[in-house]
């Protein structure tokens, strides 16, 4: 049912907390507790390294448990970087579906104001795309199927910033914005922000666009969220290589295995190396070189996780 009034404390609410370096097997997690050990993120050398620790849905009052994971981390080693965020899932149990529509508008709304409002990092926002009028049009033709809410093109940038698709796998409506922290305090402001606008949303409350509006209006700290962590250079020529040749390698790519798209591209000694995924981590590894007319396929292989 919605509008409903729903307190923000007494949403249920589950985080995603992306780190690296530790070991995931050495962190002792709270009771309910998993670790996603295939999201793995990227340390200073380009290796891969880490994972996502998880809870289920928690309450405002179990949010200790997230500083507690937090040290758990530190004493393993873990740490935090430009490649890992800070995922916060809220729960709509009490609008249920209904509820939709509104996020989706008031995402069109305020996202600004709520990247703004996090410090969301220039080099993540290819992981948290903006709602635009178009999905939410298409989707509103097809509301039963969560296709019309993600972005083509890029794996990447599938899930919006506001990511209401979540509502068909979990239940909930995904912010995405937050620079990952290991600072107990500043993951707890995350949470009240993300907490707080989605009961606003649910209470078919006016949400200004201005940022410092947005906070008064919400009743939450307008600083004091997780800072941005500078990206490597090697990391942002990357990133604009493959966003220079996804159109020129994408057709050849699509050729040869329907509905995949381009993750990355990369220079390596056998030539430009392209990895791809068309959904459920069906992922696939290209290999191409250049020649006077463009680029040439020379192989391609199903790849491992």
């Amino acid at each position: 049912m919605w509008p409903r009034d729903a307190p923000w404390d007494s949403l249920r609410f589950g985080v995603e907390i992306e780190f690296v370096q530790a070991d995931p097997a050495s962190v002792s997690l709270p009771p309910g507790w998993t670790m996603d050990t295939s999201e793995q993120q990227r340390i200073l050398s380009g290796a891969y390294s880490g994972a996502e620790a998880k809870p289920g849905k928690l309450t405002w009052g179990e949010r200790g448990q997230i500083g507690s994971t937090f040290a758990a981390l530190r004493e393993a080693g873990g740490a935090v970087n430009w490649s890992c965020g800070l995922h916060v899932h809220v729960g709509l149990e009490p609008w249920g579906r209904d509820v939709l529509a509104p996020l989706v508008d008031a995402a069109l709304a305020t996202q600004g104001a709520l990247r703004t409002l996090l410090r969301t990092a220039p080099h993540r926002e290819v992981f948290a795309p903006d709602v635009t009028p178009a999905l939410r049009d298409a989707w509103r033709v097809d509301p039963d199927h969560d296709d019309a809410l993600r972005h083509r093109g890029s794996p990447l940038s599938s899930r919006c910033g506001v990511n209401v698709a979540a509502w068909y796998d979990f239940e909930t409506v995904e912010i995405r914005f937050g620079n990952a922290t290991l600072d107990p305090d500043a993951a707890y402001r995350t949470v009240q922000l993300c907490l707080c606008w989605v009961a606003a949303v649910g209470a078919d409350r006016a949400l200004p666009s201005d940022p410092a509006e947005l906070a008064a209006t919400l009743g939450v700290p307008r600083t004091g969220y997780p800072p941005p962590h500078p990206e490597p250079v090697w990391h942002e020529r990357e990133r604009a290589l493959t966003e220079l040749l996804r159109p020129v390698l994408q057709p050849m790519i699509a050729a040869e295995v329907p509905g995949a798209e381009i993750l990355f591209v990369r220079p390596t000694a056998e030539g430009l190396y392209a990895k791809t995924d068309r959904g459920n981590r069906d992922n696939h590894r290209f290999w191409f070189r250049p020649h006077a007319g463009g680029f040439a396929l020379v192989r391609f292989e199903r790849a491992e996780q």
